[in-house]
């Protein structure tokens, strides 16, 4: 992927400067208020202050939820204290989070800045969770054992390689065995904004196992959420700036071919699917300006997005919440169990909801 030297870039920078003002505000969506769309019986939950940007929840009910993130250009309440992984029980009645222990000899816990998060069940049942990291602003892929008794995280492996240079979010497809999204190609931070502003379209996916690494998709303005189908033929995939949702089909190689893409007004997230329906459940921003630029006086909105037969000719997407930022400040993620639904965000606090019957 030959790209320009970052002089060249600068000076394509500055000489579009102006002529990228209404991409921009089309890009970030700056002009758009969200129609609020409420659920019954939607609670706060206790003990999350500080994001709630990823989570995942097992067929058992489980879930884990990534805390704490610090990513540049977005607010942060509390930038100095490190990130953790949080667990709830989405099986009681009033279900509470649990901070999960980590363990293991040369992992850095004042440096844990989590991000995107998978699992992976393998045929022992043994749970292995994978988690984006940024410690000092690098990106790392670190692999743990959940020890469901012990309430912990064993740490097992590092993961770093060139071809992981920004992610942003996984799915994992093995013990070891993931697609990532890049949501940059640069990894100077420098670089990185204006590859934003501009709109370059650089990021791309990547497939990672022990014994092969490659790019298997690109182009993207801002690769973001990624996900796959439950029955593993279909991986998703959200292009934040660009408002899109991509299908791919995945091949037995691990390739990946474009089938189709949706068009969405509003900037999506992170891609959470029903393992029994297939529906994606999308957390989205309905205005980027509010996100990037914070404003306390005029706080990032919240949109959750339900997609249904995604495959089809005519997929059906409704939306399943909506707030103007009084209640939930930039939703990420969303995902449901049981008729409830957990509502994630980048830096604020997490919601959870029974759904409507109409939902």
């Amino acid at each position: 992927m030959g790209r320009l030297t970052a002089l060249t870039l600068l000076g394509l920078g500055l000489a579009l400067f102006d002529g990228q003002k209404s991409s921009f505000q089309t890009r970030f969506n700056v002009h758009r208020e969200v129609t609020p769309v409420e659920l019954p019986n939607c609670n706060l939950v206790k003990g999350i202050d500080n994001g709630s940007e990823d989570l995942e929840i097992l067929p058992n009910g489980l879930a884990f939820i990534s805390s704490g993130l610090k990513y540049p250009g977005i607010m942060s309440f509390d930038p100095d204290k490190s990130g953790k992984i949080l667990l709830m029980d989405l099986n009681e009645e009033d279900p509470v989070v649990l901070e999960l222990g980590i363990t293991g000899s040369t992992f850095d816990l004042s440096s844990f800045n989590p991000h995107g998060i998978s699992t992976f069940t393998d045929e022992d049942n043994i749970v292995y969770l994978m988690v984006v990291n940024h410690p000092d602003s690098k990106s790392t892929v670190e692999l743990f054992k959940f020890q469901e008794k012990e309430k912990s995280l064993l740490h097992l492996k590092t993961i770093r390689h060139k071809l992981l240079p920004s992610v942003n979010d996984i799915v994992a497809v093995g013990p070891e065995h993931f697609y990532a999204t890049n949501d940059h190609y640069f990894i100077d931070p420098y670089l990185k904004s204006w590859e934003m502003h501009l709109g370059l379209a650089w990021s791309f996916v990547t497939y990672y196992s022990p014994n092969d690494v490659r790019v298997v998709a690109e182009g993207f303005d801002f690769a973001n959420g990624i996900n796959i189908s439950p029955d593993g033929k279909y991986v998703y995939i959200a292009e934040l700036l660009a408002h899109k949702i991509h299908v791919y089909e995945k091949h037995a190689n691990w390739t990946l071919t474009p089938l189709k893409s949706l068009d969405f007004n509003t900037l999506v997230d992170n891609i959470s699917v029903d393992p029994v329906t297939g529906d994606l459940w999308v957390g989205c921003h309905p205005n980027g300006m509010r996100i990037f630029y914070y404003d306390p006086k005029n706080p990032p909105a919240s949109e959750v997005l339900r997609i249904q037969d995604i495959l089809s000719k005519e997929p059906k997407v409704t939306v399943a919440y909506a707030e103007n930022g009084t209640v939930l400040q930039g939703s990420t993620v969303a995902a449901v169990y049981k008729g409830k639904m957990l509502v994630g965000t980048v830096f604020h606090k997490a919601l959870y909801c029974e759904l409507s019957q109409a939902n």
